[in-house]
């Protein structure tokens, strides 16, 4: 069974997962953006019933002269290795695999005959993909009845005849918060000839369904939902059960904050779900919660996690808990979670980043994604109850990798005694005593965190290039941070731009301390919550050469009203700023705009034009600023981008103009 993912409200979700293979010429081999992005990226391991095969995703780059997208296959391989093939061929990408749960067949999604995504069937003994959905307007997820007769989808609303007929006669005015195009909870009945199959929408009702799962016996099936498609009313889902034939929907849980990720347990008797616990989090805090399946009953807390932001893989194979991913400082994890009383029990080693776990039916072979900074992701298995990982997968076995720069982990006392983590990348055939410029690299969230994954992937900060330009990189996880517990990601509070300055800045001062950077030539980047810190930064110090501030909100003020997640920013600043003269003065005090005469460090600005988390307006809006103040500073802006880069000529874009802006301030 394959879990679900939380969609986080964190200002910046943009994470490139680069889990690759080469496909294309490899004999040269540089770390480039242009090379990083092409490498293939692997993930979304599944494993058969028996856990005899497993298939997983293969992303390629298309980059020509016409071309900048991503393409996914899917591929099959043997769990013991004795064969691997390439599963699903064409010009369109293939997602999300699935088994069938008799093990007979493989299910994926694709776009293939009329550009909506739809569910498709392919034996494992051979034939052609048939088709076995008709959603209108195309499947979002989906999951298999126990009994392999049926599948539930989610469906977004399609356009009615009055809204094709409003847009051909150019009368689509759109009314904001009005009308809205809900996700919808179908099923179909699978027959022998997919022509015949039929389709019942059920759950009426105008809400928006997030996950959903099946009863043992798939006579019901249990899922969350939220007052409308806004992410921002992600905070206000609950939890309801259907009739999978239709039928009343009965609330199961309904109270304050996020529910989601709802699984029922293997005697249908009752669920657990992740949870704010009936309170709005809107920083981040999920534990997990069950309760009966008969209504009104109040939900029951399980164990709490180390970080409090657990997330449900599944079922554990005796039934009475459950696996738990989680972030943990600087790594990812599993844990085992008690359902009826104890402490999380962690499974996996700490010695890198796992995820994409998925267990077999039989409890028996669990497969998952793993990687470090100087080990590229692949495809993993292991026994869950003796834990020792065996590679699957070695997509990048042709790749003649050149030398990398060495990632370490360090850690320092911030100015008030706060303990600090980062990962120091240094630059390739750094030698010690060697004194090399410096950039530090702030995350997005403030809920982000830098985890020790693989350096040498395609992203919009292509770290191993800037370690072959010559400089060292620092990745710090300030407070605010997940990984390192409540109470860490909830220091930054109404505190932005002052605790975790100082937690960056002494990072870069550890940095220099240890003779690795040159402190006449210190740089620094970062993106969306990491570009608002650039743009702070620069109010409090002027020891940076230049800088650059990528989707950056250094208004506050105008970035609560316009932002699509507005209950965030109003959760770490304690309120609107029109509630009170204190609340506003908390707002001001904490925008870099209110600060421009403190500013002279040379400022590149990068933003997308389509981008509704952070919106452009606020980079052009301290672009003309600091064009005002005459401080050097640039704009760019990308064309069909929302919040990060989506396609591969744009992401190696921006680690080239944001070295080129560095080396014109690089001191010799």
């Amino acid at each position: 069974m394959k879990r679900f993912f939380k969609t986080f409200p964190f200002l910046l979700c943009v994470l490139y997962l680069t889990t690759p293979a080469w496909s294309q010429d490899s004999t040269a081999f540089q770390w480039t953006p242009e090379k990083m992005i092409q490498l293939d990226v692997v993930g979304d391991p599944v494993v058969s019933p028996d856990g005899e095969l497993v298939a997983y995703e293969v992303r390629e780059t298309l980059m020509s002269k016409e071309k900048s997208s991503f393409r996914t296959q899917v591929w099959v391989q043997k769990t013991d290795g004795s064969m691997k093939r390439q599963f699903t061929q064409g010009e369109h990408s293939a997602n999300n695999p699935r088994f069938t749960p008799d093990g007979k067949a493989l299910t994926f999604t694709a776009s293939r005959n009329d550009d909506k995504n739809q569910v498709y069937r392919i034996y494992l003994n051979g034939g052609e993909a048939e088709q076995l959905t008709h959603a209108e307007n195309g499947v979002g997820s989906y999951k298999w009845s126990p009994d392999g007769s049926k599948i539930a989808y989610t469906m977004t609303d399609p356009e009615t005849d009055e809204e094709k007929n409003r847009v051909k006669e150019k009368r689509d005015v759109v009314l904001v918060d009005k009308n809205y195009d809900f996700s919808r909870l179908y099923v179909e009945t699978i027959k022998e000839n997919p022509e015949d199959n039929t389709t019942t929408q059920i759950a009426a009702g105008d809400f928006d369904v997030t996950s959903f799962d099946w009863s043992p016996n798939g006579e019901t099936i249990v899922f969350s939902h939220q007052p409308t498609p806004k992410i921002d009313d992600g905070r206000k889902s609950n939890i309801s059960t259907v009739p999978a034939d239709s039928g009343s929907v009965k609330s199961l849980v309904d109270w304050k904050g996020a529910d989601g990720n709802p699984l029922f347990s293997a005697d249908g008797s009752y669920i657990v779900f992740e949870s704010s616990g009936g309170q709005e989090e809107p920083i981040g805090l999920t534990d997990i919660y069950r309760v009966s399946i008969e209504s009104g009953n109040t939900p029951e807390a399980l164990g709490k996690t180390p970080d409090r932001s657990a997330s449900i893989v599944e079922w554990g194979p005796d039934g009475e808990s459950l696996l738990i991913a989680e972030s943990r400082n600087t790594l990812t994890a599993l844990y085992r979670l008690p359902v009826h009383g104890g402490d999380a029990e962690l499974i996996t080693p700490e010695d890198g980043v796992y995820d994409d776990f998925d267990l077999s039916d039989d409890g028996q072979h669990l497969v998952f994604t793993f990687e470090q900074p100087s080990t590229p992701p692949n495809v993993y298995t292991s026994a869950i109850n003796s834990f020792n990982k065996k590679q699957l997968t070695n997509i990048y076995a042709d790749v003649d990798f050149p030398e990398m720069g060495k990632t370490e982990l360090i850690s320092w006392e911030s100015k008030d005694g706060m303990k600090v983590e980062g990962l120091l990348t240094y630059p390739i055939g750094y030698k010690e005593g060697d004194n090399v410029p410096l950039i530090l690299n702030v995350h997005g969230g403030p809920a982000g965190v830098y985890s020790q994954g693989w350096t040498g992937g395609g992203s919009i900060y292509a770290i191993q290039y800037f370690a072959a330009e010559g400089f060292a990189v620092l990745r710090p996880n300030p407070r605010g941070s997940t990984g390192y517990g409540k109470k860490f990601r909830y220091a930054n509070v109404q505190d932005w731009g002052y605790g975790d300055y100082e937690d960056l800045m002494t990072g870069v001062d550890k940095v220099i301390d240890m003779g690795v950077a040159d402190e006449e030539n210190l740089f620094e980047m970062g993106w969306s919550y990491g570009g608002y810190m650039t743009s702070f930064i620069i109010t409090r110090t002027d020891r940076f050469n230049a800088v650059s501030m990528g989707a950056g909100l250094p208004n506050l003020i105008s970035m609560v009203n316009t932002t699509d997640i507005p209950s965030y920013l109003v959760g770490h600043m304690g309120g609107y700023y029109w509630e009170n003269e204190e609340l506003e003065e908390i707002y001001e005090r904490h925008s870099a705009i209110y600060q421009l005469d403190k500013i002279s460090t040379p400022t590149q600005i990068i933003h997308g034009l389509e981008d509704d988390r952070v919106p452009t307006s606020q980079g052009k809006e301290f672009y003309w600023a600091l064009q005002e103040r005459e401080v050097p500073s640039e704009l760019i802006l990308y064309p069909r981008t929302p919040h990060g880069p989506r396609e591969p000529k744009f992401i190696a874009d921006v680690s080239n103009r944001i070295m080129q802006w560095f080396k014109q301030y690089l001191k010799e």
